[in-house]
């Protein structure tokens, strides 16, 4: 009778943590290759995204159309490149725009405190109260549609949550004597703020940023989706997945696609986002 020898903890731990170091490696490549098939979309793509046949019409995968063609005789796949652009251009920077503008007023407001804490603790209190997408259907609406003018609106109503969190974050070192120190050393509050305070909320200021990016991509999707975001005829992933819901029987791959990889960058950003803030939480508590 044999005996099958069974793993130490040790050795169960390890394979554990490689595997958990293997989760934000992927997310992380997966999001660099994304964002270079943004910058080099056009590169890539095999055929003109904006390339109409008529002959073709909608037509499932096929050689020389590896995920088929939409009604126009489009290419799915070149579309699906060249929409990556529009899809995460937007997202990105509204989310480094909550970054400056709501990082600054969040950590502004815990500093000085008084009026200016009440200022920006209202105006956070009273955008987060709002119906976001309702309030950004009609605001984009009104203003007659546009990709900048729905960045502008998404950057205005993703705010509040950025202010609140750095709000909190900045509170709590505020009160620790190193800040004292400074104080009493006459740094300036600006120069206490931006290197002294901010690289010790860094952790939570990173993965508020992806998970702003995370929701402008959504948003933005949304828009499209509703026809108000690009303009007819542009390649988006919104825009596909508004045109592929009709032609789902005959080309599933139409709508499949963007959803596919709007799920895939979603979730690569909130993990590593996740994964990150994990990693600087540790090294701020070995220092």
């Amino acid at each position: 009778m044999t005996s099958t020898a069974t793993p130490s903890p040790a050795v169960t731990a390890a394979k554990g943590r490689h595997r958990i170091r293997a989760v934000p490696l992927v997310c992380g490549i997966l999001l660099l290759f994304v964002f270079l098939v943004t910058v080099t979309g056009q590169a890539l793509a095999p055929h003109d995204p904006g390339a109409q046949n008529p002959a073709l019409s909608v037509s499932a995968p096929g050689p020389g159309h590896l995920l088929g063609t939409d009604q126009l005789g489009r290419d799915v796949l070149s579309q699906l490149i060249g929409g990556t652009r529009s899809a995460l251009l937007g997202p990105l920077v509204v989310a480094l725009g909550c970054l400056a503008v709501g990082a600054g007023l969040g950590m502004a407001g815990a500093y000085f405190g008084g009026i200016t804490d009440s200022l920006v603790g209202r105006f956070a209190d009273l955008v987060y109260a709002l119906p976001a997408l309702l309030i950004a259907i009609v605001a984009v609406g009104v203003l007659g549609g546009g990709y900048w003018v729905t960045a502008a609106v998404l950057l205005v109503l993703s705010v509040p949550g950025q202010i609140r969190l750095c709000r909190s974050a900045t509170m709590v070192h505020v009160r620790l004597p190193y800040v004292d120190a400074a104080r009493t050393l006459g740094l300036s509050p600006w120069r206490i703020l931006l290197r002294h305070i901010l690289p010790n909320t860094l952790p939570t200021v990173f993965a508020t940023f992806l998970l702003d990016f995370v929701g402008a991509l959504i948003g933005f999707t949304a828009m499209s989706y509703l026809g108000l975001g690009v303009p007819g005829g542009s390649p988006d992933w919104g825009r596909m997945l508004a045109d592929g819901q009709a032609l789902i029987a005959e080309n599933p791959w139409l709508s499949m696609a963007p959803a596919v990889l709007l799920c895939l960058t979603a979730a690569s950003a909130s993990l590593l986002g996740d994964w990150l803030q994990e990693q600087l939480d540790r090294r701020g508590d070995r220092t």
